[in-house]
């Protein structure tokens, strides 16, 4: 089998910043290797049966069956955009050696001619522009619409569109991305396996007045987005925020300049989608399955988000582990680690179905269980066999006690029955911890 090996130049920098869209690319050479067998060689790994809902129908294969032109080798970031256009849907396997620097050039390179954050600021204080208009209608000269175009370049750069029957996997320990966002849109059969992602920082946030009563700024970009796609498969993955935690983010008109947005969001009728033996960590909005209680969401969302998690650890998160609205929802096995900023684990959303069992819990002192449910919507949860700090928790009765304004009801309505082996609660920290993650798979 040949192995394609792809690397960018800098002149792919160059010509993103003239506006080109063109990649430049050099194809510097091929290696012979043997013929794997599938049950040996990772990146021809497919979901096994049973495991979880990407499992379901067809089933998840990724680019098992790349022909020998059809698997690459990929260093930077325009050689892996190179590997995903080469070849269409036709199966294939990408697989990321090392880190790859998605962010590209810094914040400035990025901005639309004219933009000035300072004018940003003085136009929209609150003092001056109220709390009571948005910006949409903001002209395309205004700062707003200046902040508009600049957020289009960033957008280009770091979001890269995965096709139909692609399997990414990381070589390795250390293989992943740094500022990239995975678009897995409108396609089938995609897995994703072995990589770490520090999550994309926005460089340019919009500030909404409306958004809670002191406003909020809000920002883009997703480590990776399920979008309208199903049969994906994202195991053994690390997501965190790396260098650019929340803490270090400055503050404007007294909220917080956020620059994350989630790390594995959900949406748009996507379907049949496991995540397991991941980590996701360090994040404050980590996981949404479905994004608005909206009639025109509802019409895409209703029947679809059906969505398996097992064996990830969720680590010093503030919330969204997930948040679910609509989807059938399965989450089993996975440990819980809460850190002093921690808000809640599972949000119960807009006619969400959700089933947590045999999960851990690992809670600080003074956090109560009561807080691993928090309700948005009425909507039946099914919640059993889950452990707390070591002891068996009836999670929904907790919640419903200490917070009796947000009662929730028991009884999710479905039985899951793709799943493979179900560990023992009370084994699962020692399990997970040790397993999860980026660099475990040899």
């Amino acid at each position: 089998m040949n192995t394609q090996v792809w690397h960018g130049h800098a002149t792919v920098r160059a010509a993103v910043l003239a506006g080109c869209t063109a990649l430049v690319l050099s194809l510097t050479g091929t290696t012979a290797q043997a013929a794997p067998s599938h049950g040996r060689d990772l990146a021809r790994q497919t979901l096994a049966a049973n495991d979880g809902w990407a499992a379901y129908g067809t089933g998840t294969t990724g680019g098992a069956a790349a022909d020998a032109d059809h698997v690459y080798t990929v260093t930077t970031w325009a050689g892996f955009k190179a590997a995903l256009a080469a070849g269409g849907s036709a199966p294939k396997i990408i697989k990321v050696r090392g880190t790859i620097d998605a962010d590209g050039p810094d914040c400035a390179s990025f901005a639309a001619p004219g933009y000035e954050f300072d004018t940003y600021l003085k136009t929209y204080d609150p003092a001056v522009w109220g709390r009571t208009r948005t910006l949409d209608a903001e002209p395309d000269s205004s700062p707003e619409g200046l902040r508009r175009a600049s957020a289009a370049r960033q957008d280009a750069y770091i979001k890269a569109n995965i096709p139909a029957n692609t399997t990414i996997i990381g070589l390795g320990r250390d293989a992943g991305f740094k500022g990239a966002s995975l678009q897995i849109k409108g396609v089938d059969n995609v897995i994703v396996r072995n990589l770490t992602f520090e999550s994309p920082l926005d460089c340019f946030p919009q500030w909404d007045p409306t958004d809670t009563a002191d406003g909020n700024w809000n920002s883009e970009y997703d480590s990776a987005v399920v979008y309208g796609s199903t049969h994906v498969w994202m195991d053994h993955n690390t997501f965190t925020d790396g260098e650019h935690p929340d803490s270090t983010l400055p503050t404007y008109y007294g909220r917080i300049y956020q620059q994350h947005d989630g790390e594995l969001d959900i949406v748009k009728g996507a379907d049949y989608v496991t995540a397991s033996w991941n980590v996701f960590a360090d994040h404050d909005k980590t996981i949404l399955i479905g994004n608005s209680d909206s009639a025109a969401t509802a019409a895409v969302d209703r029947g679809h988000l059906k969505v398996t998690f097992h064996h990830n650890l969720f680590r010093n998160l503030i919330e969204r582990a997930p948040r679910v609205r609509f989807g059938q929802v399965d989450s089993y096995n996975n440990h819980f680690v809460a850190g002093e900023d921690y808000s809640y684990s599972y949000g119960i959303g807009m006619e969400s179905q959700l089933v947590a069992e045999h999960n851990a819990f690992t809670l600080p002192e003074g956090v109560s269980a009561a807080r691993i449910l928090k309700k948005w919507k009425e909507a039946p949860v099914t919640a059993a066999g889950n452990y707390v700090n070591g002891v068996p928790t009836d999670l929904l009765a907790v919640h419903n006690a200490e917070i009796p304004g947000e009662t929730l009801a028991s009884g999710a309505g479905w039985t899951p029955t793709l799943r493979t082996k179900v560990d023992r609660a009370v084994a699962v920290p020692a399990l997970v911890d040790h397993r999860a993650g980026a660099g475990r798979l040899h």
